[in-house]
């Protein structure tokens, strides 16, 4: 297969405060322009169609909670398992299908909360992973928005965290060290996951973006 040839199935849906639609669209054209014969869905069924998922090379998810069935979920962990690439961004991929853990074990992670709302912080680059193809020629992104606390594993190859400081009345009382952006390699497949993305301007941002967008490309077969 051609690079050419490649196929992307991108998931829209669930809680709509997170714009799945709006803010797929803004990579759907980013992907054409990569070769991907694109595929845009708003329902989760393409999952449980084995032969269908067989010859899909990338799944971009934007599902902010709701329910995956069991079969919908054997299929997607079955693809990934066999060389399809997994990506998304913020609740569309870590705070999916929050009961099913099956799912959360195929991410490596999962959104546990907001410390503070929106806030500015500061995003940083593990400097021992600082010339990884997705984040090269990237420090640090400075932005204004939700700050995720996630819950991740050992098997993630953690490329960028964020610092959440405690406040005078958190329960908490030293500054927590989230991961932020990660791969995961699971069987043949790879899985990209980048936390930022709560607004669309978080997506329009320039480094933001970079870091997509590489990690599409990065997961995909």
């Amino acid at each position: 297969m051609t690079e050419r040839e490649r196929r992307a199935l991108v998931v829209q849906g669930g809680w709509p405060g997170h714009a799945p639609a709006e803010a797929t669209e803004l990579f759907t054209p980013f992907l054409k322009e990569a070769g991907f014969d694109v595929t845009v869905t708003d329902t989760l069924e393409a999952y449980a169609d084995a032969e269908y998922m067989a010859g899909v090379d990338l799944v971009v998810q934007c599902w902010t909670m709701g329910e995956i069935l069991p079969d919908e979920i054997r299929g997607l962990r079955a693809a990934v398992a066999a060389g399809t690439g997994f990506a998304g961004w913020h609740g569309g991929v870590v705070d999916s299908f929050r009961m099913a853990t099956d799912y959360l074990q195929l991410v490596g992670g999962q959104f546990a909360a907001h410390a503070h709302d929106l806030v500015p912080y500061s995003v940083e680059v593990v400097p021992e992973h600082a010339d990884h193809p997705i984040v090269a020629g990237i420090d640090r992104i400075d932005l204004f928005s939700e700050q995720y606390w996630v819950l991740t594993d050992s098997a993630c190859e953690v490329l960028a965290t964020t610092e959440i400081p405690p406040r005078d009345d958190d329960p908490w009382h030293e500054p927590i060290v989230s991961p932020v952006v990660w791969t995961r390699r699971w069987g043949a497949g790879r899985v990209f996951v980048c936390t930022e993305g709560h607004q669309l301007a978080d997506l329009e941002t320039p480094e933001v973006r970079t870091v997509i967008e590489r990690g599409l490309l990065w997961a995909s077969r």
